[in-house]
């Protein structure tokens, strides 16, 4: 089993990264999760003309998996964690993989009400994608869990991956944006986290989670800290 961590974009003042992963099992199945902005997206930041709100640094996910000599039409499963423009933008780039969501999320996305769903849903809601929902904590393969941990949106998911050499690594998505969200009592829950108490829950969920399985890394979502110290494709996690 491999984890190829990938870097699609740097976004907001902060400089704040927008992450994808592959996980390839040891018999060929390849995994994606998310996949960043869509097109649309990038270009109408750089039209807004105010560079603190720009996406810059753009590295969609097709080309870094064609470095890695992975087409579209080889990811076999494509986890969405959740539909925000910088998690499912490029989703209809893969109509040949089966997209794993949670059901909740799904339901309350396709009911249209939230913009944060519908600028994109061009995107995730492309006909022919074939969708797989599921309910609450599922394995997916061996080694790959779906954690569910709503709160920053219903239905979100983290993703537990086994490694033979790492151990286990725990991705939290925006369950836990960055070190700073650690502690359920004390993190901050900011104005697109849509529920307070599911946040703080969804948070002391994966800290019980690193507790039992021993979890040797974890990685937060969008950490402009953590991420500079992390291993990037084309070099992987095993």
């Amino acid at each position: 089993m491999r984890l190829y961590l990938m870097v699609l974009a740097i976004s907001g003042p902060q400089g704040d990264p927008v992450p994808s992963y592959l996980i390839q099992t040891d018999n060929g199945v390849n995994v994606l999760v998310d996949t960043g902005y869509s097109p649309e997206m990038i270009a109408m930041s750089r039209q807004m003309g105010d560079a603190d709100q720009q996406i810059r640094d753009v590295m969609p996910v097709t080309p870094q998996l064609a470095a890695l000599g992975i087409a579209p039409e080889d990811i076999h499963y494509l986890i969405a964690t959740h539909f925000d423009p910088d998690h499912a933008g490029e989703h209809d780039a893969f109509p040949d993989a089966e997209i794993v969501v949670q059901r909740a999320h799904y339901e309350v996305a396709k009911g249209g009400i939230d913009r944060r769903y519908t600028m994109n849903q061009s995107h995730w809601d492309a006909p022919g994608l074939r969708y797989r929902f599921v309910d609450g904590d599922t394995e997916l393969l061996p080694g790959i869990e779906l954690i569910e941990t709503s709160g920053h949106v219903p239905g979100h998911q983290s993703v537990l991956v086994r490694l033979a050499e790492t151990g286990p690594v725990l991705l939290t998505i925006d369950a836990i944006n960055h070190a700073g969200q650690r502690d359920p009592e004390t993190r901050t829950v900011a104005g697109y986290d849509t529920d307070e108490p599911s946040t703080r829950a969804s948070t002391r969920k994966l800290r019980d989670i690193e507790e039992r399985e021993g979890v040797r890394l974890t990685i937060y979502g969008h950490d402009r800290r953590q991420w500079p110290s992390l291993k990037k494709a084309p070099a992987f996690y095993d």
